[in-house]
């Protein structure tokens, strides 16, 4: 089940984190001062829940163990960030040495909060350069203002998941490549069955599981904030040029009633009776998981995946897209930091042991030797999602103090867009940008 999946609720763990910082700002990695050749026993909690992964974290652990005979690891799995935050907010002996988290959204605050040790003194020590070993775009938003306080721990890269069949029974012969022609695809796809549909082409309302703003964007290269920092919302045109793009699309599909209607009819992300699964809808904006969880659910038809489609002025960065991540972090608090970082340098450098986390679980290898490994397990279907991870002009969310808070800011916002509650989008992105730059300011 991919990382996504088990994610708390955004305002939930802002809120969290929140507190935290309250808590930890002023804490520094003081406690980098034991010896790792001495025998020690570190506490490593991570969300991981399905069988299937807390095998591959245990096999992985086994394997550090082995390397590493004085270091003992005592793991705890299906950790939300709630229960992490109130842990290391308490501090103390029960608290976690190492934390892996799927917020990455996050990151800006463990870094501004000191929640989490900066890693790179650590990484300096051990002549590890980070820019020869991580994808440019995954140290974007691992690190916030230099501070390097987690490492990326596997990646999502997103594309486009398609019915291979039902391209063929429309006379479609390839994904679309660009936005003009994914709307003509999309419409040529999609069947009506009186107010409803028998098969829609996509579904492409900002409540679609996956299709979220922030990664549709990516396909517009867009720049959040400015040189001073400030949200760059209604400066680069990108924003408003997606936002009409999507807001045109869910119109010439319908409407967004009718498309909401029809979304409610479907079954949970993760489950069998997921739309794409069903044939309810013939393409879907998803992760590297979708295919092999296609197949596991026993669909009759063909799956094709591919890049998003990208703006037509844009037509030479096709193959891009939007990356985020699973991270890895020292707790501040924890007197084992030393020891602490052999196995975060381990889990996240060693290519061997990121190659086979990556094949047990089924995401794209965070590293760029893992990357290219010959170990490395590729269907057709995933080599699709490593060309996009390994895309120059593929994109992130940037950290910023306040978490993920300027993302749920401008996502807001697309909602009314797509509603047609927005008569003027440029004037609404202005004041989305506004308060983007009081919430940041407050948190910072």
């Amino acid at each position: 089940m991919p990382r996504t999946g088990r994610l708390i609720t955004a305002a939930t763990a802002l809120l969290a984190i929140s507190v935290l910082a309250t808590a930890c700002t002023g804490q520094s990695g003081t406690g980098a001062a034991d010896d790792p050749a001495k025998d020690v026993t570190l506490t490593f909690w991570h969300g991981w829940s399905a069988p299937s992964e807390v095998k591959a974290v245990a096999e992985s652990i086994a394997r550090f163990e082995k390397a590493h005979p004085n270091i003992k690891v005592d793991v705890t799995g299906n950790m939300t960030d709630d229960k992490i935050n109130q842990s290391l907010r308490a501090g103390g002996d029960k608290a976690p040495d190492v934390v892996s988290s799927f917020t990455t959204d996050s990151v800006g605050k463990f870094c501004n909060s000191r929640a989490f040790a900066d890693l790179n003194p650590f990484l300096e020590k051990s002549g590890v350069d980070k820019t020869k070993v991580f994808p440019k775009t995954l140290l974007e938003y691992t690190q916030f203002n230099g501070n390097q306080c987690t490492l990326p721990l596997l990646n999502d890269a997103y594309g486009l998941v398609y019915n291979k069949t039902a391209f063929e029974a429309a006379g479609i012969t390839e994904p679309p490549r660009t936005w003009s022609r994914f709307a003509e695809v999309a419409q040529k796809l999609t069947k009506a069955d009186g107010d409803s549909y028998a098969q829609l082409g996509v579904m492409p309302t900002f409540h679609g599981y996956e299709t979220t703003p922030m990664r549709l964007a990516a396909q517009w290269s867009p720049a959040y904030f400015d040189t001073d920092g400030k949200s760059n919302l209604a400066k680069d045109p990108a924003f408003a040029q997606m936002l009409t793009a999507q807001k045109d699309l869910v119109a010439k599909l319908g409407g967004y009633e009718r498309l909401e209607r029809f979304r409610n009819t479907f079954g949970d992300e993760w489950g069998a009776e997921h739309p794409f699964h069903t044939g309810k809808v013939a393409m879907q904006v998803d992760g590297e998981w979708r295919a092999a969880m296609a197949k596991e659910a026993g669909v009759t038809f063909e799956i094709g995946t591919a890049p998003l489609p990208v703006p037509d002025d844009q037509a030479a960065d096709y193959g891009k897209g939007y990356l985020s991540g699973t991270v890895m972090g020292i707790a501040s608090g924890s007197r084992k930091q030393n020891a602490a970082w052999e196995l975060v340098k381990y889990m996240t450098t060693d290519t061997e042991a990121v190659v086979a986390f990556a094949n047990a679980i089924h995401n794209v290898p965070s590293t760029l030797a893992a990357l290219d490994s010959p170990r490395l397990q590729v269907t057709p279907e995933f080599k699709t999602f490593l060309d996009i991870a390994r895309h120059p002009r593929s994109s992130t969310t940037p950290a910023r103090a306040d978490g993920g808070t300027y993302q749920l800011t401008f996502q807001d916002f697309a909602y009314g867009v797509e509603k047609g509650d927005v008569g003027d989008i440029p004037a609404g992105l202005a004041r989305t940008a506004r308060q983007i730059d009081t919430d940041i300011a407050k948190a910072e």
